[in-house]
């Protein structure tokens, strides 16, 4: 439902050409926020979802960049703000997962996992921290996941990284408290994303049986917790986290 709890606001989306990032950003728009994304790989559905946001009178902006590459993150950062002007929301969602068995997971495969949720999200967020310092005011949403309180078989460094994120989104902001900058994250349960398409049937079989309300969850019911942390009703929300997950991680 469109309403205007973000008018005037910029944000930016990290990995919002699809999945629960589009969501997040087309809900923004909806609320009035001009967005400006970043994806990997994905220029098709990238021109996609910007012409989506364009269709409701915001501006957009959309560009390639591996999240796990700092000097990637700066420049990206640098030119959305360019496009935009000042940015007001960051929300750290780039990622991905891949099943594999603890004792084959290389140094490699580590590193990967690792560089994109981790290293992405710090280093993004060092990015926008500063701007937002400087002015006194803004939002930093971390995507995490409900993985990250309960942990999953042949997931071990998904897990692991998505861990890392929550423990430093509670970190800065018991840093950052008395800056007026908000820090919050929002841990998904189960969502039906193409981050389903890597996992084997057992795996998924297993996830579902897991979850209280007997179902994956839709972008549409994970969106509207980033929305309430962007907007003016999250203004009490601070080194905590939100977690749609169907009942399957209850806090």
């Amino acid at each position: 439902m469109s309403t205007d709890k973000l008018a005037g606001k910029r944000a930016v989306v990290t990995g919002g050409s699809r999945g629960i990032g589009k969501g997040i950003a087309t809900l923004f728009a909806e609320n009035g926020a001009d967005v400006a994304f970043c994806h990997y790989n994905d220029d098709a559905r990238a021109k996609e979802t910007a012409a989506e946001i364009e269709a409701m009178g915001r501006r957009a902006f959309a560009a390639e960049c591996d999240v796990s590459q700092p000097a990637n993150v700066q420049a990206f950062y640098a030119d959305a703000k360019n496009a935009l002007g000042q940015i007001d929301i960051l929300v750290n969602n780039a990622g991905f997962n891949i099943t594999q068995a603890f004792e084959d997971i290389s140094e490699e495969d580590f590193d990967r996992m690792w560089s994109v949720h981790v290293k992405g999200t710090y280093f993004m967020t060092q990015a926008g921290y500063k701007d937002m310092k400087a002015r006194g005011e803004g939002r930093i949403i971390n995507v995490t996941s409900q993985l990250a309180y309960k942990g999953a078989p042949s997931l071990t460094h998904y897990c692991a990284a998505k861990g890392a994120n929550m423990t430093f989104t509670r970190a800065l902001a018991l840093e950052c408290a008395d800056t007026g900058v908000l820090v919050n994250a929002v841990a998904p349960g189960v969502t039906n994303t193409d981050l389903l398409t890597p996992l084997a049937q057992e795996v998924l079989d297993g996830l579902k049986a897991a979850i209280p309300l007997g179902r994956f969850g839709d972008v549409e019911e994970i969106a509207p917790a980033a929305l309430l942390l962007a907007s003016d009703d999250g203004s009490f929300f601070h080194g905590t986290c939100i977690s749609p997950n169907g009942g399957e991680v209850m806090l």
